[in-house]
């Protein structure tokens, strides 16, 4: 996975055990695409400050992700809601039923909305 996405989805899972300085600074950043000079300037801060704020609350969500998991135990449920789908889409092809078939689909649309 994408370093900056990585970040995105731990700030969103851990953002709010961060400092309110640190997850603006962050989502300013990969959320809201906006540089380090353009947050610089916004917060009146040094961009190296900046930087420095950035590597801090990356270092934090990662730490976070470590002790508790919770990305990791996401993408091994998406991945395994998938495989479940593809294995209905299976079934519902060896079915003849048509009532089977629409059990199936409404089986299939409440795992999709889980992902």
């Amino acid at each position: 996975m994408e370093h900056n996405v990585k970040i995105s989805i731990l700030l969103d899972l851990y953002g709010k055990l961060l400092t309110e300085k640190q997850y603006k600074l962050l989502d300013d950043y990969y959320n809201n695409d906006l540089s380090l000079s353009e947050i610089a300037e916004n917060v009146g801060i040094t961009r190296q400050a900046v930087r420095d704020n950035l590597k801090k609350g990356e270092n934090n969500l990662f730490e976070y992700e470590d002790k508790l998991g919770l990305m990791e135990k996401m993408v091994i449920q998406e991945k395994n809601i998938t495989n479940i789908i593809c294995d209905i889409r299976e079934i519902e092809k060896a079915v003849n039923n048509q009532k089977i078939k629409n059990t199936i689909k409404k089986i299939e649309e409440k795992l999709n909305s889980l992902i």
